[in-house]
């Protein structure tokens, strides 16, 4: 959902007094977001890795079977 002008300009405005007024949360609410999408990132690798380690195992595990 895009936000209209207006919205976006608030926005902005709210972001810049914020800073203004308190650099530290501005700062610490800035990388919120990045912060989350890293530890989103980190869970799908892992994931991705944790199946290919059981596909690997179950591919070795069938090719000792049949040998």
């Amino acid at each position: 959902m895009a936000l209209s002008i207006e919205e976006q300009r608030l926005l902005s405005e709210i972001a810049s007094r914020l800073s203004e007024e308190d650099p530290r949360l501005a700062d610490r609410l800035s990388t919120l977001g990045r912060t989350r999408q890293r530890r989103r990132i980190r869970i799908i690798v892992a994931s991705v890795v944790a199946v290919l380690v059981i596909a690997a195992a179950i591919a070795t595990a069938v090719a000792v079977a049949m040998s």
